[in-house]
């Protein structure tokens, strides 16, 4: 059964719809980032200014740096570009790898002080209440 053929209303004709690329072409379709492991809240920083980077870098890695003058995590950067999270990760691996980007990852809670006034504390709240 053959396609049949686009009407008006099918074809995009202002520029508003903008240039079409697939997320995998981003990423020359990769799924996995080069390095590094990204959670959904790891901070991103730059190393370097955005006038230091090297050409041959995408816009949107161009952009990951400009954003991440200041701390960014990794789903705020994915929201700010609307990419998805895999994808954003592949690029980070490529920035990380290129030097261009520091990850700073949240201490699991497993690792932080166990204080028993803090739980005591907290219960004698929740009694009072």
């Amino acid at each position: 059964m053959p396609f049949p053929e686009p009407t008006d209303d099918d074809t995009w004709v202002d520029e508003e719809a903008g240039p079409v690329v697939r997320p995998y072409a981003l990423t020359s379709g990769r799924t996995r980032p080069a390095k590094g492991t990204f959670d959904l809240v790891s901070l991103v920083a730059a190393t370097q200014p955005i006038t230091a980077l090297s050409p041959g870098r995408s816009p949107e890695q161009l952009a990951i740096v400009r954003m991440s003058q200041q701390r960014l995590s990794v789903a705020e950067i994915a929201a700010h570009l609307d990419l998805s999270i895999n994808i954003v990760r592949v690029l980070l691996g490529d920035l990380l790898q290129a030097e261009l980007i520091t990850v700073h990852h949240a201490q699991p809670i497993d690792d932080l002080p166990y204080n028993d006034a803090i739980y005591e504390a907290m219960l004698d709240g929740l009694r009072a209440l």
